[in-house]
């Protein structure tokens, strides 16, 4: 991995949640994550058995000096890893600590480089090889994956990009009324980022990369920007998508959810999704819909 920036805004710090419980697929960058809580001053406890986890969060609720920051990796190695997030939650909670759950994922390809590379035995392996385990791994941590607070893809992440992801994810001051967003521009040929809940495809739009002299330019520039947005196909993609999230956003805060994570999606991702990314983002900050953090996952691919 290189270690290039990719996001914005890049938190130095995350002050709350107290508690935060790091889960995933084996090879996704758990490891990575619990290193980088790490070196913040958490208190890392990593493979605890399922079965010691409630014992965990009286330790944590009984000595909140000691324990004031603590990342918790659990995963399929805790045995039923659905019930041993139960257990935990509910402990914490009932210790009036709210926990927050992050999830890391990634492709199938990736994560079968990944083990290839670093010959490491998958927790699951078996005589099915490696493709096998990896199925069977997402399945067990499906209800993981769908009760977690953040879903992060880790497929394309440099170290750099997952700190920043993560404390990017994990930032506080959202109130009840409000929506945590996450925009990532992206492009199609790469692949779509697991963790969207909402994917929009601007390809039908007129390419940047057509035109000799904005090729080189991303799409933070103002010459790609005016480009792009001078198509009256692109404006007014940009009054429905903000026609739709008008009606949806406070639908999905009357269900109870507090992030939202909205893909943006060219063909190489470096110039009309961004510029389309860019717009939903000032956009979203007009309105005070809640804190908005942009990611261009592939400005750093040239």
């Amino acid at each position: 991995m290189t270690d290039e920036p990719g996001i914005r805004p890049t938190p130095d710090a995350v002050t709350d949640p107290a508690v935060v419980i790091v889960s995933g697929l084996s090879g996704a960058g758990k490891t990575a994550a619990a290193k980088l809580f790490e070196d913040l001053g958490y208190t890392v406890v990593d493979n605890l058995p399922g079965e010691l986890l409630p014992d965990l969060a009286e330790l944590v609720s009984s000595d909140r000096q000691r324990f004031a920051r603590v990342a918790i990796v659990l995963d399929v190695r805790s045995g039923d890893a659905t019930l041993a997030l139960a257990a935990m939650r509910g402990a914490l909670e009932g210790r009036s600590i709210r926990p927050r759950v992050v999830f890391l994922e990634a492709s199938d390809d990736v994560l079968i480089r990944r083990f290839s590379e670093t010959r490491h035995r998958h927790p699951l392996a078996d005589e099915r090889g490696i493709a096998s385990s990896i199925a069977e791994e997402r399945s067990r941590l499906e209800a993981v994956r769908a009760d977690s607070d953040v879903v992060l893809d880790t497929s394309e992440l440099s170290l750099r990009q997952l700190r920043e992801r993560v404390f990017a994810a994990l930032a506080t001051g959202v109130r009840p009324d409000q929506l945590a967003f996450q925009l990532i521009s992206f492009g199609f040929k790469f692949g779509v980022p697991l963790e969207s809940d909402l994917v929009f495809d601007v390809r039908f739009m007129q390419n940047p990369y057509y035109v000799a002299e904005l090729r080189p330019l991303s799409g933070l520039t103002e010459e790609v920007r005016a480009f792009v947005l001078g198509q009256p196909v692109a404006t007014r993609f940009v009054e429905f998508l903000g026609e739709f999230l008008d009606f949806a956003i406070p639908a999905y805060i009357s269900e109870g959810k507090t992030r939202l994570t909205i893909g943006i999606g060219c063909t190489g991702g470096y110039h009309r999704s961004i510029v389309i990314a860019e717009e939903i983002a000032a956009w979203l900050r007009a309105r005070d819909d809640g804190p908005v953090a942009v990611f261009h996952r592939e400005l750093d691919r040239t």
